[in-house]
C-alpha cells in the first residue's frame, strides 16, 4: 500500500483539444445532429421531484438514531444529491429553459443545489465554462488538480484518502488556481441556500442537516457513482484525455458518462446524448471507453501509473482575465 505511483508531472500536449475538431468533422457529415441541441422539457420536472423527495426524507429521518442518519445519508440521499450535482451540471448549460432564458437556467440550478446543503450551483458554472473552452489549460482548467495534489498523494493508501476528500478538493483548488471575484448570483445562491437550511433546521432539527450534508459530501468521494469523476479525463491510456461509459449508471446520473459526447456537444442535453452517439457512431465506438465506474477507481488506486498526475495539460496563449 505505500508503493509510489510512476508518474511525476502531467502530461503536456502541444495540440489542440480533440473536441473542436471533431465537432466540426461530426456536424459536416451528419447536419441533422443540431436538431437535437436546446432545452430538454423534461428536466425541470425530474429535478423537482429529486428535490421534493429530498425534502420528504429530511422529515422521515429527523427522529431516527444518528447512526441510520448517516446510512441513509450514504446509500439514499447522497446518491440523490450526487445526481442533483450532475442535473446541475446539465442545467450550466442552459438545457432546463433554453439560452433564450439564461437566468431561469441560474434560478433553477439553485432549487436544485437545496438538497445539496451547501450553496454550489453558481460557483460551478462560473468555472465550468472555462472547462469546456480550455479543457486542460494550465491556471485555466480548475478541473486538473494541483501539483502538490499529484506529488503527495502517490500511494495507493494516499490515493484513497484523496478520493475520500474529492469534494474539498473541488471546492477549495478553484481558489488557488484560477481564483475570480465572487459575483452577485453565488452571494444569492449561498443566502438563499442558508435560508432553506435554517427553516428545516427549525422545523426538524439538526439531523436532517446533517442528513443532506454528510450524504452530499460522502457520496461526492468514496463512492461508486463519484468514478465518473476519474473516468471522465484521467489518462488510462496514453493521450485520450476525455473518456465515457456507457453502462446503467448513466440512467441516475443524467447520462453523464457519454462524456466524449457532451465534450463535442456541450448545448445537447444529457438526455439526448446516447443520440448523438447513435448517429456518429464510427466517432466513438473505436475510442477508449469505460464498462465499470468500480472498476475505474480500483485501477486509478492500484495501477501504478495513475493518479492525480495522469492528466493532459496544455498552454493557452491569452491573458487569465480574458
Amino acid at each position: 500500500m505505500g508503493k509510489a505511483v510512476g508518474r511525476w508531472d502531467f502530461e503536456w500536449v502541444y495540440n489542440e483539444q480533440p473536441h473542436t475538431w471533431r465537432r466540426k468533422e461530426i456536424l459536416a457529415k451528419y447536419p441533422e445532429i443540431k436538431s437535437l441541441m436546446g432545452h430538454d422539457p423534461q428536466l425541470k420536472w425530474v429535478v423537482s421531484g429529486m428535490v421534493l423527495t429530498q425534502l420528504l426524507a429530511c422529515y422521515m429521518v429527523h427522529e431516527l438514531s444518528w447512526k441510520w442518519v448517516l446510512f441513509w445519508a450514504y446509500a439514499f440521499g447522497g446518491c440523490i444529491n450526487h445526481s442533483l450535482t450532475l442535473a446541475i451540471h446539465d442545467i450550466s448549460h442552459n438545457v432546463a429553459f433554453g439560452t433564450k432564458r439564461a437566468r431561469w437556467n441560474r434560478w433553477f440550478a439553485m432549487f436544485a443545489n437545496l438538497p445539496i446543503g451547501l450553496p454550489y450551483s453558481a460557483s460551478f458554472k462560473k468555472y465550468h465554462i472555462d472547462h469546456h473552452r480550455y479543457l486542460g489549460g494550465d491556471g485555466l482548467d480548475v478541473d486538473i488538480p494541483t501539483d502538490l495534489e499529484g506529488w503527495f498523494f502517490c500511494t495507493p493508501a494516499r490515493k484513497v484518502l484523496w478520493l475520500f476528500l474529492q469534494p474539498l478538493f473541488y471546492a477549495l483548488r478553484p481558489l488557488v488556481v484560477n481564483p475570480k471575484p465572487v459575483t452577485k448570483l453565488e452571494m444569492l445562491n449561498a443566502v438563499v441556500q442558508f435560508v432553506v437550511d435554517i427553516i428545516i433546521y427549525y422545523f426538524w432539527g439538526l439531523k436532517p442537516i446533517v442528513y443532506l450534508i454528510a450524504g452530499s459530501i460522502l457520496c461526492m468521494g468514496l463512492h461508486p457513482i463519484s468514478g465518473h469523476f476519474i473516468a471522465e479525463h484521467y489518462m488510462f491510456i496514453k493521450g485520450h484525455e476525455t473518456s465515457s461509459y456507457y453502462g446503467p449508471l448513466n440512467l441516475i446520473t443524467f447520462n453523464v458518462g457519454y462524456h466524449m459526447e457532451h465534450h463535442d456537444f456541450p448545448s445537447i442535453p444529457g438526455s439526448k446524448l446516447p443520440e448523438v452517439k447513435r448517429i456518429a457512431a464510427e466517432y466513438y465506438d473505436s475510442l477508449p471507453q469505460h464498462t465499470s465506474w468500480m472498476r475505474v477507481l480500483w485501477d486509478f488506486v492500484f495501477d501504478d501509473s495513475i493518479g492525480p498526475y495522469a492528466r493532459i495539460k496544455r498552454q493557452y496563449k491569452l491573458d487569465k482575465k480574458e
